[in-house]
């Protein structure tokens, strides 16, 4: 497939991520239509038209989709369907369902139109005539927070991707008695309507069991982002207190003997297994539990109707299948609806049937939303609810994604502590609930707790210091440098740190960092320096009491904390949060943004911290610069173009 010489219509659907980038497989494409040398005629015969998937909690919202649409236009590309940018903040399927319910008739209408300008007077009949008309066209199928109550109008089933569930096929899946819905029960209207549900995706993969032996790929072989690196794990230390709310724990690398690099700021990505116990009770579910340890073969199915079908790449072509479920699908995914539709076809009750219908029909859209998507249901799941589904197993391998490594911010400095790489995280706890019957830990979190559990709790009869290695315990890591989050180039330059929690976790690096420069280089000059960190509890959770070392020696020229759950018997009470700590200092935050062209680093909870912290900083620049809040925003947006506000948060 080729851009420079494709004469028909071109469909791209593209997401964002890191800070604004575009994914990694479609890096090289991006860097090669930004080449400035490219004129401006160069993609002159291209129409096309470009879905952008984003999440608008972020600062980029689907600045990756923005990217590549704004580059094809400068290179005289035409679109024949409007932009869609869709939202996963509050559902992707408000702006994807009718941008691809529209995108049809606009395909037909441009293939016809270039028919006709090749001469050619037959009407093009690749796409269903049932189809009916799509609405004016607006400039881009934007999402906001007033889109939230949008109802979409059923335009009408389509013969390529919706079937029609008539009336007098609906089975209730519960007694009329229920009221409430819930994942497994319906309560009109969308029981008692008629459904329309996607077509069934064609099956592609077909898995051969095999007699023979042999050994499992490295887990080397499932990364296509970099060199991995197999890297004991040397310490490890539980920061907060056993009565604290999370439990957030320092781990140390040896990176001593490999060709790992990083600066404070990177981050890395760790290569994890789903939960052993979730790989059995899945195997179980399957009737697969006796042949686990088999190997077998995957492979494209013959005479598969999916055009330009091949093997996943993230699957090997053998091994075995407990190494399949273990290292290579994300078994926690929420599945998704063509996964849903799929699953119908592998459920024998008819009430189980109908309900799973519903969950991926266009009328059953918000209880899929709000029992599957929002309850983050996972395979285990569905199929615990719904007993009688028994898929095969080279469904899960077509529908469930790629088990993705898990990123992590560097909290070390390798000036600071040569051959070492440390990292802070808390355990994520996910609590049971009416979807999801058993509470889980987070995939990675959970097994690296687990992993080093021996060094958290020695056994009394160990030699070994609390928290120190003797034993081998290794995993697997690999880079994945953030050039945006480095920090400033110029030493003299004053920069502000915003970590609550463990967002607090690169500032170490960046202060490691800071301390051995200021005792290697004395004659140099060194900006000022300050750090708002806050946590729940003093008591419990103050992560990091190293702090006020930092603060003696003189690297930390300004330590501001807070304690949200603390308990206060003065008259004033004292401030809870980041954000309320920076308005006090508003003053010296306007002076270091603004006379002194100084940096502002924010990393942590997107949603529950950096935005209220970006509110107050617009706060503080408008009161400060006496100026309206409009004009305020003008300017931190002017700060975040000229790379001196960054952000290195997380949902």
């Amino acid at each position: 497939y080729n851009l420079e010489t494709e004469k028909d219509p071109v469909v791209i659907v593209i997401s964002t991520t890191g800070t604004g980038e575009p994914p990694d497989t479609a890096r090289k494409f991006v860097k090669k239509i930004q080449d400035k040398t490219l004129p401006p005629d160069h993609f002159a015969h291209l129409q096309y038209g470009l879905l952008g998937l984003g999440d608008s909690e972020y600062m980029f919202f689907c600045n990756g989709g923005r990217t590549v649409d704004r580059r094809l236009q400068e290179l005289g590309a035409q679109h024949f369907y409007d932009t869609g940018l869709a939202d996963d903040c509050v559902g992707l399927e408000l702006v994807v369902d009718p941008w691809i319910d529209g995108l049809w008739l606009a395909l037909k209408e441009a293939l016809q139109l270039q028919k006709e300008k090749e001469g050619m007077s037959n009407a093009v009949n690749a796409v269903s005539s049932s189809l009916s008309p799509a609405p004016h066209a607006v400039h881009e199928l934007k999402l906001s927070s007033e889109i939230q109550n949008l109802k979409l109008e059923d335009k009408g089933a389509r013969d390529s991707d919706t079937l029609s569930q008539k009336q007098d096929d609906i089975n209730l899946v519960a007694p009329a008695r229920d009221t409430e819905p819930s994942l497994v029960h319906s309560v009109p209207p969308v029981s008692q309507s008629a459904l329309n549900i996607p077509a069934l995706p064609p099956e592609y993969i077909e898995v051969e069991f095999q007699d023979t032996q042999g050994e499992n790929p490295h887990l080397s072989s499932l990364i296509s982002e970099g060199t991995t690196f197999e890297v004991p794990v040397t310490k490890a230390v539980q920061l907060t207190r056993e009565d604290a709310i999370k439990t957030a724990l320092l781990l140390e690398l040896d990176i001593a003997d490999t060709a790992f690099e990083y600066q404070p700021g990177d981050a890395f990505c760790v290569i994890c297994p789903n939960n052993v116990s979730e790989v059995e009770k899945l195997l179980h579910i399957l009737g697969l539990s006796e042949k686990g340890d088999d190997f077998l073969c995957v492979k494209v199915k013959q005479g598969t109707k999916k055009k330009g079908a091949s093997r996943p790449q993230h699957i090997p072509e053998r091994s075995t299948l407990k190494f399949i479920l273990t290292w290579c699908l994300e078994i926690r995914a929420v599945p998704k609806k063509a996964f849903l539709r799929a699953l119908v076809e592998c459920t024998s009750d008819a009430g189980e049937k109908r309900r799973l219908q519903e969950l991926c029909s266009r009328q059953g859209a918000s209880d899929y939303t709000r029992f599957i998507r929002d309850s983050n249901v996972c395979l285990l799941d569905l199929l615990r609810a719904f007993p009688s589904c028994k898929p095969s197993l080279n469904l899960l391998i077509e529908h469930l994604p790629k088990l993705q490594a898990r990123s992590y911010s560097v909290s070390s400095s390798n000036l600071y502590q040569p051959g070492r790489l440390c990292f802070v995280f808390n355990v994520v706890e996910f609590p049971a609930g009416p979807s999801r019957p058993v509470s889980r830990k987070g995939v990675c979190t959970g097994w690296l707790a687990e992993l080093v559990a021996p060094l958290l709790h020695p056994s009394k009869n160990s030699e070994d210091t609390k928290g120190e290695s003797s034993s081998t315990e290794k995993i697997s890591i690999f880079p994945r440098p953030n050039n945006a989050f480095h920090l400033p180039a110029d030493p003299s330059v004053p920069f502000i740190m915003v970590g609550p929690g463990t967002g607090i976790a690169p500032f170490i690096g960046f202060l490691q960092h800071r301390q051995k420069l200021r005792e290697q280089h004395k004659d140099w000059e060194f900006g000022e320096t300050w750090l708002f960190f806050g946590c729940r509890h003093q008591d419990r959770d103050y992560l990091f009491k190293q702090l006020q070392c930092f603060l003696e020696n003189g690297t930390l020229t300004h330590l501001k904390v807070c304690f949200s759950r603390d308990s206060s018997t003065a008259e004033v009470a004292p401030p809870k949060y980041v954000q309320d700590v920076l308005r006090l200092c508003a003053k010296e935050v306007a002076r270091v943004l603004l006379k002194e062209r100084g940096y502002f680093y924010i990393c942590g909870d997107k949603k529950h911290m950096a935005d209220d912290v970006s509110d107050a900083v617009v706060d503080i620049l408008s009161m400060e610069m006496e100026a309206d809040k409009l004009e305020a925003m003008k300017i931190l947006a002017m700060l975040r173009e000229a790379k001196r506000y960054l952000q290195d948060v997380w949902s």
